[in-house]
């Protein structure tokens, strides 16, 4: 068994529908330039009001990640 190193980032998702879609939209941008997405952490939840209604979502998350194994020689 390896041994598990991760690396942990914040981001920030928001969506008009729910706090779901605003953590998807958040995972999904983030695996288009990140590997190995591992977990995630819902931190903050916030949210707009206007005219009496709640209109958009927006969450904070600490997502982890596995480091790669391969070292590149040129860094």
């Amino acid at each position: 068994m390896s041994d598990h190193i991760y690396k942990i980032i914040q981001l920030v998702g928001s969506s008009p529908s729910s706090v779901e879609d605003a953590i998807q939209s958040a995972v999904t941008r983030a695996s288009k330039s990140l590997k190995n997405l591992r977990w995630f952490e819902v931190l903050e939840t916030r949210g707009q009001i206007e005219g009496g209604k709640v209109t958009h979502f927006q969450v904070t998350l600490k997502v982890g990640f596995t480091l790669d194994d391969t070292i590149d020689p040129g860094a």
